[in-house]
């Protein structure tokens, strides 16, 4: 099979990826919201854990380091796995639910407002 890469795979491929991953280990029956909503919180924070107690100008460095790169990859790869199969498990349409959360972002962070701040809507 060829390498899939961003460019070439959507993400339904993925999800179906995932869910026979999990079908094939009989792992569904411990895949609950609950649950998946817990590793995902888990997994998120072993991937902050790679930038822990450095400056944010430092953590881009740290994330190009060869070595750590790896390491963060596969977190990343394990926070998305474990949100993918949320959303197998509850039916959730990725590319949807992206697309209307981009929407209802737009409308409360407006470019003329919002360009170049770090604030929260509230406070625009």
């Amino acid at each position: 099979m060829a390498a899939l890469t961003d460019s070439t795979t959507t993400v339904a491929v993925i999800k179906a990826r995932v869910l026979a991953f999990a079908r094939e280990r009989d792992w569904e029956q411990f895949h609950a919201p609950k649950n998946l909503s817990m590793a995902l919180a888990a997994e998120a924070a072993e991937l902050m854990e790679h930038f822990l107690w450095t400056a944010p100008e430092a953590s881009r460095a740290v994330a190009q380091d060869p070595v750590k790169r790896r390491k963060i990859a596969e977190e990343l790869a394990d926070v998305v796995i474990y949100a993918l199969e949320f959303a197998n498990v509850t039916g959730i349409d990725v590319a949807a639910a992206i697309e209307e959360k981009m929407a209802a972002n737009a409308l409360k962070y407006p470019v003329e407002k919002a360009r170049g701040r770090a604030e929260k809507y509230t406070e625009l």
